[in-house]
C-alpha cells in the first residue's frame, strides 16, 4: 500500500518536471564571454533531448505549448539565442551570425551532457540547426526545419530588414503585444490569448514604457550581407543539407514568402532522408501552437500523434 506522503512526493516530483525551469550557460565569442538563457522542460536526467530554437527576433518561450506536449518523452530545451530574450547582448554586434550561434549551441549541448539531440528550428533556428547538422560528428539526430531552407527569397529578407532593429517604444504591454502580433501576422490566425502568450516574453519595461528585449544591433550584420556573401552562405547550407545523414522534415507555410515550393523540392532531392509537409492558411512561419501542427512534429520525432488537448 502506498503511503499518502509517498504519493504526494511523487506528484510533486512530476509537477516539478512538467513546469519550465529557467537556466543559463556561459558561452564565448571573440569579444569575450556572454550568457545564453534557456528554458528546460521534462526530466532533467532524460538523455533524450529536443532542442527548440526560435526565429530572428523571437524567444525560446515561443515553444511553451510544444514543450509541454513533449516533456513526457523528451527533456525539452528552448534557448534564447544570444542577443534575444533573457540572454546577454554581444559586445561586438558583428558577431550576430550563424557561426557564433552554432558555437553557442555546441556549448549548450555540452552543458546538457548528452551525446545526441533532436532539433526543431524555426526560421533562423532552422538555419542554425542546418549549420550544425552539416558538421562532421554532428550531435543532431533528427532535424525539423520550420519554414526555412538554404535559399531565402530576397523579397522576404527585405521585408524583415525593413523593421529589424527599428527603435520602437510602447505606452503599454498590450500595445507592444499587438505590434509584435502585427509583425508576425503571417504566423497564422492566432487568438488574442495566443499572441499574449508568445509575445509577452519579447518585451520588457524601461522607464515607464515597453521595448523589445532583443538587441537592435542584430540588424547590423543582417543588413550588411553582400550578394556574394549571401551566395557563399547559401552554398554552405546546401552542402550541410547534403552532408547530414539523419531524417529531415521541412515544414512550409502555404503562403510563405521566405521558403518557396521550388526550394522545398530541391531540398527533398538534395538531402539523404528529407520529407516535407505544407500547412494551409499560414505564411512565415507556422507557430506550432495548435494541436494539428504539434501533431506534425510529434509524428516526426516520436512516431505517434498526440492526443488532442
Amino acid at each position: 500500500m502506498t503511503s499518502t506522503s509517498g504519493m504526494s512526493a511523487t506528484s510533486s516530483s512530476a509537477a516539478a518536471q512538467s513546469a519550465p525551469r529557467q537556466r543559463y550557460v556561459q558561452c564565448a565569442s571573440a569579444a569575450g564571454l556572454h550568457r545564453v538563457a534557456y528554458t528546460e522542460w521534462g526530466d532533467p536526467a532524460n538523455p533524450r533531448v529536443l532542442l527548440c530554437v526560435h526565429g530572428l527576433t523571437r524567444s525560446g518561450r515561443d515553444f511553451d505549448r510544444l514543450a509541454a506536449q513533449f516533456a513526457g518523452t523528451y527533456r525539452v530545451v528552448c534557448p534564447d539565442v544570444v542577443g534575444r530574450g533573457l540572454s546577454s547582448w554581444l559586445a561586438n554586434p558583428n558577431l550576430y551570425t550563424v557561426p557564433q550561434y552554432v558555437s553557442d549551441m555546441v556549448t549548450l549541448i555540452a552543458r546538457l551532457n548528452v551525446e545526441t539531440v533532436d532539433w526543431f528550428g524555426t526560421s533562423m533556428g532552422g538555419l542554425i540547426g542546418l549549420g550544425l547538422a552539416g558538421l562532421p560528428e554532428t550531435p543532431i539526430r533528427k532535424l525539423l526545419l520550420n519554414d526555412v531552407g538554404p535559399h531565402l527569397e530576397p523579397g522576404a529578407v527585405q521585408r524583415i530588414g525593413d523593421y529589424l532593429g527599428k527603435p520602437v517604444r510602447f505606452e503599454s504591454l498590450r500595445q507592444g503585444i499587438d505590434y509584435a502580433a502585427f509583425l508576425a501576422r503571417t504566423f497564422g490566425p492566432l487568438t488574442g490569448e495566443e499572441w499574449r502568450e508568445i509575445n509577452t516574453p519579447l518585451l520588457r519595461e524601461e522607464g515607464g514604457e515597453w521595448v523589445f528585449r532583443y538587441d537592435p544591433r542584430i540588424a547590423q550584420p543582417f543588413g550588411a550581407v553582400s550578394e556574394e556573401a549571401a551566395k557563399l552562405g547559401e552554398a554552405a547550407l546546401w552542402h550541410s543539407l547534403a552532408s547530414f545523414q539523419g531524417p529531415v522534415l521541412v515544414v512550409r507555410g502555404e503562403q510563405s514568402d521566405l521558403l518557396s515550393r521550388e526550394t522545398v523540392a530541391k531540398m527533398v532531392e538534395t538531402g539523404h532522408a528529407v520529407s516535407s509537409v505544407e500547412i494551409a492558411g499560414v505564411g512565415h512561419a507556422p507557430a506550432f501552437l495548435s494541436p494539428d501542427q504539434i501533431r506534425i512534429a510529434t509524428q516526426f520525432f516520436i512516431g505517434a500523434a498526440p492526443e488532442a488537448s
